[in-house]
């Protein structure tokens, strides 16, 4: 398959910290690639590299086949750019976001007016065309930074965390309209602090930690890297989850996940000792946590994440760059 982006041993420091240390990845034309690491991981780093916003200190990367050092401007306009904050005027109604995107994308008048109409129809944006876009709900606003960022269809797409804050019903509507981006050929980078969202909407997952590429494949593949099963600990407060790792060493590295406790499992029989290590703990006084339920399942990202990293996924935006916005040339230059 043809990359649609391609780096390869990027480097970039700030001051005597490096945000990237040698990190390479493919995303092939056409699919969609989850970027996860924990906060500071170089994530963030990694799109403003990619997007032209930083000059990388070495390697190489090409985007939709063009060098992103020596033709920044070719790469702008190839890429479309949905960051952590929504890039609309809130003044202005959705349709007039969506024409001033197009004339700054130097479409003419007439041809960013039919652009903006299209684009209202095809993400279910019609009936707030003429709605100021403070007034829009979170998802409904991320939906229309969403067809902003396409306003000339782009061959690669930079999306950077673009589900967070919103409900459960909205962040489904915009996986949706994700997966219809992929259908129609526009080859997406995903980063994203959810990693159900990563198992749902990612093709491959590349996971960077320290600047470096630590894992990759599809989540099928990471998740088998870890074995078959799991036992799940979950617990009333998840405060509790270090006494009740404590309690389970014994049969294991037990990684803390946000609702409690995972230990990898050999079978029931790791279910067995893990009920009697917990009893055990309890009967000594060693542990004091109410249990809501204690089982076997299948490994989920959170799970390889833990793994790999050592760390829970980033509860917020990498803290070695500042978030990523649209890049400022990237408007059709």
């Amino acid at each position: 398959m043809t990359a649609a982006v391609e780096a390869e041993g990027l480097v970039k420091a700030f001051g005597d910290r490096r945000a990237l240390d040698g990190l390479s990845l493919r995303a092939e034309a056409g699919t969609i690639v989850g970027l996860l690491g924990p906060n500071g991981a170089g994530k963030t780093t990694t799109i403003n590299v990619l997007t032209t916003v930083t000059r990388p200190d070495a390697g190489r990367a090409t985007v939709a086949g063009h060098d992103v050092v020596r033709e920044p401007a070719l790469v702008r306009a190839a890429i479309g750019v949905t960051g952590q904050f929504a890039a609309l005027d809130g003044g202005l109604t959705a349709r007039e976001n969506l024409v001033l995107f197009g004339r700054l994308m130097k479409l003419g008048r007439a041809a960013a007016s039919r652009r903006a109409d299209e684009l209202l129809e095809r993400f279910g944006l019609t009936e707030a065309a003429d709605q100021r876009t403070a007034m829009l709900s979170g998802g409904t606003r991320r939906r229309l930074d969403l067809a902003a960022s396409i306003t000339r269809e782009p061959a690669v797409l930079f999306l950077d965390e673009p589900t967070t804050g919103l409900d459960p019903r909205s962040r489904l509507a915009l996986w949706d309209a994700v997966r219809e981006l992929r259908a129609s050929g526009i080859t997406i980078l995903l980063t994203t602090q959810y990693l159900e969202e990563a198992d749902a909407l990612a093709d491959r997952i590349t996971i960077i930690d320290r600047g470096r590429v630590v894992a990759e494949g599809t989540a099928e593949d990471l998740k088998r890297r870890i074995g078959g099963t799991v036992c799940h600990v979950r617990l009333a407060d998840p405060a509790e989850a270090p006494a009740v790792a404590r309690a389970l060493a014994p049969l294991g590295v037990a990684s803390v996940v946000p609702d409690g406790v995972s230990l990898p499992a050999a079978g029931p029989q790791t279910l067995v000792a893990a009920v009697r290590a917990l009893d055990d703990a309890r009967a000594a006084g060693r542990l004091a946590a109410t249990i809501e339920d204690i089982g076997l399942r299948r490994p989920t990202l959170d799970d390889v994440f833990l793994a790999l990293t050592g760390h829970p996924a980033a509860a917020d935006g990498d803290d070695e760059a500042a978030p990523l916005g649209r890049p400022a040339a990237g408007v059709g230059a």
